[in-house]
Protein backbone atom coordinates (compact mmCIF):
# COMPACT_ATOMS: atom_id res chain seq x y z
CA UNK A 1 0.00 0.00 0.00
CA UNK A 2 1.34 3.54 -0.46
CA UNK A 3 1.56 5.28 2.06
CA UNK A 4 2.18 9.37 2.32
CA UNK A 5 5.97 8.42 2.83
CA UNK A 6 6.30 7.62 -1.10
CA UNK A 7 5.11 10.39 -2.21
CA UNK A 8 7.19 13.54 -3.22
CA UNK A 9 6.02 17.10 -4.00
CA UNK A 10 7.90 20.36 -5.54
CA UNK A 11 9.13 22.95 -3.50
CA UNK A 12 8.73 26.68 -3.64
CA UNK A 13 12.13 27.12 -4.98
CA UNK A 14 11.39 24.71 -7.54
CA UNK A 15 13.38 21.40 -5.84
CA UNK A 16 11.50 17.93 -5.94
CA UNK A 17 11.32 16.94 -2.07
CA UNK A 18 10.80 12.89 -0.98
CA UNK A 19 8.79 12.48 1.94
CA UNK A 20 10.11 9.70 3.03
CA UNK A 21 12.60 12.16 5.27
CA UNK A 22 9.32 13.04 7.42
CA UNK A 23 8.78 8.98 8.08
CA UNK A 24 8.02 8.28 11.51
CA UNK A 25 6.32 11.88 12.03
CA UNK A 26 3.01 13.12 12.34
CA UNK A 27 2.92 15.35 9.05
CA UNK A 28 0.36 18.48 9.29
CA UNK A 29 -0.55 18.92 5.30
CA UNK A 30 -2.84 22.85 4.32
CA UNK A 31 -4.05 23.93 1.07
CA UNK A 32 -3.15 27.70 1.84
CA UNK A 33 -3.77 30.80 0.13
CA UNK A 34 -2.92 34.57 0.90
CA UNK A 35 -5.96 36.39 0.22
CA UNK A 36 -8.95 34.26 2.12
CA UNK A 37 -10.51 34.98 5.58
CA UNK A 38 -8.64 32.42 6.75
CA UNK A 39 -5.63 33.59 5.76
CA UNK A 40 -4.68 34.32 9.58
CA UNK A 41 -4.58 30.67 10.44
CA UNK A 42 -0.85 30.96 8.73
CA UNK A 43 -0.25 32.33 12.40
CA UNK A 44 -1.38 29.25 14.25
CA UNK A 45 0.24 26.85 11.67
CA UNK A 46 3.51 28.50 12.16
CA UNK A 47 3.21 28.34 16.09
CA UNK A 48 2.49 24.84 15.50
CA UNK A 49 5.63 24.66 13.92
CA UNK A 50 7.65 26.33 16.29
CA UNK A 51 6.02 24.82 19.43
CA UNK A 52 6.07 21.32 18.34
CA UNK A 53 8.51 20.98 15.27
CA UNK A 54 11.45 20.60 17.33
CA UNK A 55 9.19 17.29 18.79
CA UNK A 56 8.53 15.65 15.26
CA UNK A 57 5.85 17.50 13.93
CA UNK A 58 5.91 18.68 10.24
CA UNK A 59 4.12 21.01 8.72
CA UNK A 60 3.90 21.58 5.38
CA UNK A 61 1.85 24.19 3.32
CA UNK A 62 0.28 23.72 -0.18
CA UNK A 63 -0.52 27.02 -1.94
CA UNK A 64 -3.50 26.85 -4.49
CA UNK A 65 -5.68 29.11 -6.28
CA UNK A 66 -8.48 26.75 -7.55
CA UNK A 67 -10.65 28.96 -4.81
CA UNK A 68 -12.13 32.11 -5.74
CA UNK A 69 -8.59 33.09 -7.25
CA UNK A 70 -7.33 33.80 -3.32
CA UNK A 71 -4.24 32.62 -4.64
CA UNK A 72 -2.71 34.53 -7.48
CA UNK A 73 1.26 35.08 -6.45
CA UNK A 74 3.72 33.37 -7.97
CA UNK A 75 5.89 31.29 -5.60
CA UNK A 76 8.11 33.94 -4.37
CA UNK A 77 5.52 36.38 -4.09
CA UNK A 78 3.81 33.86 -1.78
CA UNK A 79 6.95 32.94 0.16
CA UNK A 80 7.83 36.45 0.61
CA UNK A 81 4.04 37.59 2.05
CA UNK A 82 4.39 34.76 4.18
CA UNK A 83 7.07 35.59 5.45
CA UNK A 84 6.54 39.23 6.20
CA UNK A 85 2.74 38.97 7.40
CA UNK A 86 3.07 35.67 9.47
CA UNK A 87 6.42 34.84 9.78
CA UNK A 88 6.51 31.54 8.45
CA UNK A 89 9.39 29.11 8.16
CA UNK A 90 7.72 25.92 7.62
CA UNK A 91 8.32 24.24 4.32
CA UNK A 92 5.74 25.83 1.38
CA UNK A 93 5.43 23.93 -1.72
CA UNK A 94 5.00 25.48 -5.18
CA UNK A 95 1.16 26.63 -6.01
CA UNK A 96 -0.68 23.22 -6.46
CA UNK A 97 -4.34 22.20 -7.78
CA UNK A 98 -5.74 20.35 -4.81
CA UNK A 99 -9.10 18.56 -7.24
CA UNK A 100 -9.61 17.79 -10.71
CA UNK A 101 -7.45 16.09 -12.71
CA UNK A 102 -3.95 18.22 -12.54
CA UNK A 103 -4.36 17.50 -8.47
CA UNK A 104 -0.88 17.17 -6.47
CA UNK A 105 -0.66 13.59 -5.73
CA UNK A 106 -0.39 14.25 -1.91
CA UNK A 107 -3.56 15.75 -1.85
CA UNK A 108 -5.27 12.87 -3.97
CA UNK A 109 -3.67 10.72 -1.25
CA UNK A 110 -4.50 12.53 2.09
CA UNK A 111 -8.39 12.84 0.10
CA UNK A 112 -8.56 9.47 -0.53
CA UNK A 113 -7.59 8.56 3.02
CA UNK A 114 -10.35 10.94 4.53
CA UNK A 115 -12.92 11.63 2.34
CA UNK A 116 -14.87 14.58 3.50
CA UNK A 117 -18.53 14.65 4.90
CA UNK A 118 -19.59 15.65 1.25
CA UNK A 119 -17.57 13.74 -0.70
CA UNK A 120 -13.88 14.01 -1.12
CA UNK A 121 -13.21 17.02 -2.69
CA UNK A 122 -11.59 19.97 -1.24
CA UNK A 123 -14.22 22.47 -0.35
CA UNK A 124 -12.25 25.48 0.40
CA UNK A 125 -9.13 26.79 1.08
CA UNK A 126 -7.02 26.00 4.32
CA UNK A 127 -8.70 22.24 4.44
CA UNK A 128 -5.93 20.44 6.96
CA UNK A 129 -5.15 16.83 6.65
CA UNK A 130 -3.23 15.30 9.32
CA UNK A 131 -0.99 12.07 8.84
CA UNK A 132 0.19 10.07 11.31
CA UNK A 133 3.48 8.68 11.55
CA UNK A 134 2.95 5.24 9.61
CA UNK A 135 1.85 7.50 6.59
CA UNK A 136 -1.25 5.94 6.28
CA UNK A 137 -3.73 7.20 8.72
CA UNK A 138 -5.35 10.76 7.78
CA UNK A 139 -7.82 12.83 9.60
CA UNK A 140 -9.43 15.54 8.21
CA UNK A 141 -10.28 19.47 9.64
CA UNK A 142 -12.33 21.51 7.58
CA UNK A 143 -10.92 25.23 6.98
CA UNK A 144 -12.54 26.63 10.05
CA UNK A 145 -10.29 24.28 12.32
CA UNK A 146 -8.33 26.43 13.61
CA UNK A 147 -4.42 25.17 13.95
CA UNK A 148 -4.77 25.59 17.57
CA UNK A 149 -7.26 23.05 17.73
CA UNK A 150 -5.60 20.92 16.42
CA UNK A 151 -2.42 20.46 18.71
CA UNK A 152 -4.14 17.69 20.48
CA UNK A 153 -4.51 15.59 17.95
CA UNK A 154 -1.34 16.43 16.97
CA UNK A 155 0.43 15.97 20.33
CA UNK A 156 -1.08 12.39 20.76
CA UNK A 157 1.10 11.41 17.40
CA UNK A 158 4.08 12.74 18.96
CA UNK A 159 6.94 10.10 19.86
Amino acid sequence: MTTLFDLKYTDNKGNEVSLDQYRGKPVLIVNTASKCGFTPQYEGLQKLHEDLGAEGLVVLGFPCDQFAHQEPGNDSDIEQFCSLNYGVTFPLSTKVDVNGGNADPVFKFVKEQAGGMLGSAIKWNFTKFLVSPDGETVKRYSPTTKPADIEKDAKALLP
